[in-house]
């Protein structure tokens, strides 16, 4: 299963509660990116191995223009949730679409479903 980063947009209690559950997660917070420019998360997320879950619409844009091949972002498209329906709605991207995270993709998840390419996007 993937090793995660949140985007600081994201509940830091959803990083502990994903650990909690044994997935590798850490918060840009605890990663000390508070406030750093997108690509700077991006390439973090790159060097460390772990897929990039953000409200930013921003990152996939970083990805088309950089013909980026990792890492993964996953696009949350949600709003007015906790800290557990964020974790909740992580742990069902990884079940569902796992692979192609490892792989490398650009994912956007809504609670009705979930979209992914393959990167690099064109």
């Amino acid at each position: 299963m993937a090793s995660v980063l949140l985007d600081e947009g994201l509940p830091l209690r959803t990083a502990q509660w994903l650990r909690n559950l044994e997935i590798d997660a850490l918060h840009a917070r605890e990663a000390e990116l508070t406030s750093a420019p997108d690509a700077e998360v991006l390439a973090f997320a790159r060097n460390q191995r772990r897929a990039c879950f953000t409200l930013d619409h921003d990152f996939h844009s970083i990805l088309a223009e950089t013909g980026a091949t990792t890492p993964s972002v996953v696009l949350l498209r949600v709003q007015h949730t906790n800290y557990i329906e964020v974790g909740q709605l992580i742990v069902r991207i990884l079940e569902d679409v796992g692979y192609e995270i490892d792989q490398g993709a650009a994912v956007t998840a809504t609670r009705r479903g979930i979209r992914f390419r393959l990167l690099p996007l064109k």
